[in-house]
């Protein structure tokens, strides 16, 4: 469509049909979306990568135009998706893994169970669920719980999809024009196609099982091993949550750079795509080879 040099294909996999774009060759760098998004909110990022760079960008289990099983939307399950597809479908042993949003938890749990796969983690905008500031910041996060109830969201949204999803992208966002109405039409295609706001809900439903595995990881005096990149949005008051990412990977990584991208809310690949290519492309090649993997790393996924 309006990125012709994308190339769009379908991996059968264990558990569903994984959708992921990719664009670009060289070392790959894999890019994990979050809600209520798909692998879209990459375009800018990839179209600035790609001289540079593979790039793989997935739908997440349930999300865009991958399939939408009823189960698996724990993080762990979904990072088992993103393995199979980079170990099992794509041959890719070794690659930079970053997440934003939903796509942030995933990654931590990818980064955790394959840490000789991961060169760098970079994680944008969302604390990992239960290790340091609160992942709902104590409410202000309302929808976190709404999404949780069973039933309802769907009762309440199906039908008002536009309405629903268009606060998100106008509120979250510190730059009103981040999100346009071409943008806005593409994500809904996806999410008013049947059992897509179920899926999204889910990875909210499953924030006490993360929570739990999360914070059983640290207790048992895991690390990650490679170094790590923490970015927040700025601009709180369209909720960026600033240095939060920095102090929640400070809890379970020794290798940390972090800090916050000016001029930017929650949706930071698509608010201020330059800024944080030009961050990500100086962590990648300036940062220090990951260290091997402890001894004792949590089990496979």
């Amino acid at each position: 469509m309006r990125y012709p040099h994308f190339t769009h294909h379908y991996a059968r996999l264990s558990g569903l049909v994984m959708h992921y774009v990719s664009a670009g060759s060289g070392f790959p760098v894999v890019l994990l979306h979050g809600w209520p998004q798909t692998w879209f909110e990459w375009r800018h990022v990839m179209a600035r990568l790609a001289p540079r760079y593979r790039l793989i960008a997935p739908d997440l289990r349930g999300l865009g135009d991958s399939t939408r099983p009823l189960e698996g939307y724990d993080s762990q399950t979904l990072a088992g998706d993103i393995h199979e597809l980079l170990s099992e479908h794509l041959g890719i042993a070794d690659y930079h893994l970053v997440g934003h949003d939903w796509g942030g938890p995933t990654a931590f749990a990818l980064a955790a169970a394959r840490a000789d796969a991961v060169r760098t983690l970079t994680i944008l905008d969302v604390a990992v669920p239960g290790l340091g500031p609160d992942f709902s910041q104590g409410g202000k996060r309302w929808h976190h719980a709404f999404h949780m109830t069973p039933d309802l969201p769907e009762a309440l949204v199906t039908g008002r999809e536009r309405q629903y999803l268009s606060w998100f992208y106008r509120e979250f966002a510190y730059r009103p024009d981040a999100i346009g109405p071409e943008d806005l039409e593409e994500y809904l295609r996806t999410y008013t196609q049947p059992g897509a706001l179920r899926a999204g809900f889910s990875l909210y439903r499953n924030i006490p099982r993360n929570i739990e595995r999360n914070r059983a990881l640290q207790a048992s005096g895991f690390r990650l091993p490679m170094p790590v990149l923490a970015l927040g949005g700025a601009r709180m008051e369209s909720r960026g949550r600033g240095r939060e990412v920095e102090e929640s990977l400070r809890l379970i990584a020794d290798q940390v750079t972090g800090g916050a991208i000016e001029d930017s809310g929650h949706f930071i690949p698509e608010e201020q795509p330059d800024a944080l290519v030009t961050r990500m492309i100086d962590f990648w090649e300036r940062r220090p080879a990951a260290r091997p993997a402890q001894p004792g790393s949590p089990e496979g996924i």
